[in-house]
């Protein structure tokens, strides 16, 4: 160590250690991913055969890939060693990645940047006061106080607009922009770039996706974990990194940070470094270990595809036997917990997150009309109604877009063309309002499914695992990994539970409102046996895997007997 820094973060024991440990966590993730894509393959069958209602969207969908806007300029940024305020010119790029250069001419000139990083489970703060709090936190001294043997640059800020990035496993970046102004600009930027980047997974399309995140769910839930938290932002190797971080902290704190040289916010400066060298040496064998599967689970899913499409009316009728079974089974302690526990939480939370969504969504409605309106104001004072055209294409929403593209023609005056957008602007508006109720549902149905689902089944679980070895004769008699009575399990929980929180809703938004179809996906085709088996995530995923909506949670690694010494 040299002035709180590791002069080599990872000698090659260590080195070898992140392999190793990487290599476990794949070796028990791999076969729980196997069942899981094989379960999203038998969904997507069974949406696919299922009667289905119209889509309920009134809205047409954007076709642009999720991108953030591009957003450049000066800041200052703390780097070197030691640390020092240089200025330097940044640029957020459209998939969220932040690139920083020296000055301006090397970005316009296609030069290298100093540096960059995907900002995948950073978080924003901007004030330095709040930034000091945290780092006191990382490392505190044995005394519990904090003290310091040199002099700490982050006290000798040269501006007063700070935007600090800081990640649970990475080194943190600090910068500063010049004006308040400045700084809310970046700050919002940051913010879109880190929810684009951690939201990869959710928004995929493709089966592999949902089947992940469940995996890494029930992987998580096997190891004594129940709930969502950060680890599933980002890709699929970001995931497994974030995973296998997190079990390693607690060794890595208790024997790395008393050999760390420095004090105060030196020495924590310090620890983010190493922590940043292990995250990447862990992210470079999670993300070649995934490419390695990836050719094993194109063809599994192609496999799967063709052995499960023809059985599948056999096993769906298996699995509502067995869905009657077990909750017959487990309706006595399943109605005993929702009475005691979550009946006492479940109308003030429900009525929490739909004002919350409610307020909302009247703010983005008023944006929408607010930028509809600039347009037709802009208009009126235009003398070029092909220049409209252009501009309209390049900023306005799709579904204003497309209607207002067929109303307005080069034969319009100028006033003319102003009443026909003012007719666009009150259907936009019409459909946004249908849309809203249908997203106010959804958002507010999943967010209570994923409160209350994962502490019903961790009060569950000990019946659970006393009580479905005697099932899983039935399901092992179908010979297909599609059929899990882990799953079948869940999905009746989660059904009882929906129950419940449907009740709410009503209560809460009106009988009509609650009993529309969500994400124009009707009845699950599971089995109509009367126990709502399906989950909210599964109705989002009909035919076409789930898209934004689907409820999606979190992993956990088993205990490490090796751990890190310094």
């Amino acid at each position: 160590m040299m002035g709180g820094r590791p002069s080599s973060p990872l000698d090659k024991r260590q080195q070898q250690h992140v392999t190793d440990r990487v290599d476990a966590l794949l070796r028990s993730f791999l076969p729980c991913y196997r069942g899981q894509l094989a379960a999203s393959v038998l969904r997507q069958v069974a949406c696919e055969l299922s009667p289905q209602e119209p889509a309920g969207c009134q809205l047409l969908r954007s076709k642009k890939l999720p991108r953030v806007r591009e957003h450049r300029g000066p800041l200052v940024h703390l780097r070197g060693h030691p640390p020092q305020w240089q200025p330097v010119f940044c640029v957020l790029r459209g998939d969220g990645r932040l690139e920083w250069f020296s000055h301006r001419e090397e970005y316009e000139d296609g030069g290298r940047p100093l540096g960059s990083t995907a900002l995948t489970g950073y978080t924003v703060l901007t004030c330095q006061r709040e930034y000091l709090r945290l780092l006191d936190t990382l490392c505190p001294d044995a005394s519990g106080a904090h003290t310091q043997e040199e002099a700490d640059p982050l006290l000798e800020m040269p501006v007063g607009c700070p935007l600090f990035l800081q990640h649970p496993f990475r080194r943190h970046l600090c910068f500063s922009a010049a004006t308040r102004e400045a700084q809310c600009a970046w700050r919002l930027a940051l913010q879109g770039g880190i929810r684009l980047r951690g939201t990869v997974l959710q928004r995929s399309q493709a089966p592999a996706a949902w089947a992940f995140l469940e995996a890494v769910r029930l992987y998580r839930q096997h190891q004594g974990h129940f709930g969502d938290d950060d680890v599933t932002l980002g890709s699929d190797a970001e995931v497994l990194t974030a995973v296998l971080m997190r079990e390693l902290l607690p060794a890595l704190r208790a024997q790395t940070l008393p050999g760390l040289r420095g004090a105060g916010r030196t020495r924590a400066w310090a620890w983010t470094e190493l922590l940043d060298a292990i995250h990447a040496a862990v992210l470079a064998r999670a993300s070649a270990g995934l490419r390695a599967f990836q050719p094993e689970k194109d063809e599994l899913l192609a496999a799967l595809e063709r052995t499960i499409r023809p059985d599948v009316d056999q096993m769906l009728r298996l699995r509502a036997r067995v869905a009657g079974r077990l909750r017959a089974e487990v309706q006595g302690p399943l109605e005993s917990c929702l009475r005691g526990k979550v009946a006492v939480q479940l109308p003030r939370i429900t009525r929490t997150l739909v004002s919350t969504v409610e307020a909302a969504l009247v703010a983005v409605q008023t944006l929408l009309a607010r930028g509809m309106d600039r347009l037709s104001r802009h208009l009126r004072g235009s003398s070029s109604g092909a220049q409209l055209r252009k501009e309209l294409m390049a900023d306005a929403v799709a579904t204003f877009l497309q209607l207002a593209d067929q109303c307005l023609t080069t034969a319009l005056d100028c006033d003319q063309a102003s009443r026909q957008l003012e007719k666009v602007r009150a259907r936009v508006l019409k459909k946004f309002r249908s849309d809203s109720g249908s997203a106010r549902r959804r958002r507010v149905r999943g967010w209570l499914l994923g409160i209350f689902l994962p502490f019903v089944l961790s009060q569950l679980e000990q019946r659970r695992r006393a009580e479905l070895p005697a099932f899983e004769a039935d399901v092992l008699a179908m010979g297909s990994p599609a059929l899990t009575i882990e799953g079948i399990y869940e999905d009746v929980i989660r059904g009882v539970l929906s129950q419940r929180i449907d009740g709410e809703l009503k209560k809460a938004l009106g009988a009509s409102d609650v009993s529309s179809t969500l994400d124009g996906c009707s009845e699950a085709p599971w089995d109509q046996v009367g126990a709502d088996e399906e989950t909210e995530g599964q109705r989002g995923t009909c035919s076409r895997q789930p898209g934004p909506g689907a409820e999606v949670q979190p992993l956990c690694l088993p205990p490490a007997p090796e751990t890190f010494r310094s």
